[in-house]
């Protein structure tokens, strides 16, 4: 009885060494791996995501004051794109599809070669974002947009079965359920109006507002609101996947404007990932 316990401890002793050599075994390799990636592959590439509400013609639901024809409007964007400068952007991208670079590149090249040449009713890409590339000396601008048609007004057509209550009483004013960004941006100045449009409250808000409220609502056994929701979503991932068929390097520093509810979801997409580093907005907009 005596040697038999003696020799489980034995095997026991045996074993439990062997694991502790193993494991300080992993653990050096590990060490070894992480030292490698630390030394090799970890450059970010700087992105400056701003989001803007529509300064021109826009097809969107909710509308921004603004006379984009207006000289003191042009000033003050102006004056913004001097604070933007700062960040010395080697690409722009703007809220237009692929299809249409060729001539988003030479409209570009136009303007930089004269500045004062005539726009009839600018957005905020010829009034922002050229300007900017102008100033900055930037060479490339691609446009990411993928337009997808989606109905936000799903809640309203259909027997909502899953939570009309809520659906109902969160639309009669949105905005009181973010305290932080409950304001009216026609009483803003433009600077004022870009700080709250990029704050990350009012970037929650628009996801919220635009899509994921939508799983509020549907048919008794359907998911109509949230495949509808999808829908917006799909838009924004194609998005993305269009800055990333881009041919970017480390070297590059990646200025991007779009309309605020496509930056909320760049935003996220981008903070995660290992290839991009999300840079301050705020850094740029004091």
């Amino acid at each position: 009885m005596t040697r038999s316990i003696i020799l489980i401890v034995s095997i026991f002793t045996f074993y439990s060494c062997r694991n502790e050599q193993n494991i300080g075994t992993n653990k050096k390799s590990q060490n070894i791996s992480t030292e490698n990636v630390i030394d090799g592959d970890l450059k970010k590439i700087p992105v400056l995501n701003l989001g803007t509400f529509h300064m021109g013609e826009t097809s969107d639901a909710n509308k921004t004051e603004f006379d984009e024809n207006d000289r003191k409007n042009q000033i003050a964007v102006k004056e913004i794109v001097q604070k933007l400068s700062a960040f010395r952007p080697t690409v722009i991208i703007v809220e237009t599809p692929p299809s249409f670079n060729e001539k988003l590149q030479a409209e570009y090249k136009e303007y930089v070669s004269n500045p004062k040449m005539k726009l009839k009713d600018p957005s905020e890409i010829e009034l922002l974002a050229y300007e900017l590339g102008r100033i900055s000396g930037t060479t490339r601008i691609y446009g990411i947009d993928h337009k997808m048609g989606y109905n936000y007004n799903i809640g309203n057509e259909i027997v909502n079965s899953i939570d009309s209550l809520w659906y109902n009483k969160y639309y009669k004013n949105p905005l009181k359920y973010y305290a932080l960004v409950n304001l009216d941006q026609n009483k803003l100045n433009l600077l004022d109006k870009l700080k709250l449009t990029n704050n990350n409250s009012y970037l929650d808000f628009l996801i919220e507002v635009n899509a994921e409220m939508l799983a509020h609502v549907g048919s008794e056994k359907g998911f109509e609101g949230a495949d509808e929701a999808t829908k917006y979503y799909q838009r924004n991932i194609r998005m993305y996947s269009n800055l990333n068929r881009i041919n970017l390097t480390e070297n590059d520093r990646v200025f991007v404007l779009l309309g605020a509810s496509h930056t909320a979801y760049l935003r996220d997409f981008i903070s995660r990932s290992p290839k991009y580093k999300m840079v301050n907005t705020f850094e740029y907009l004091k």
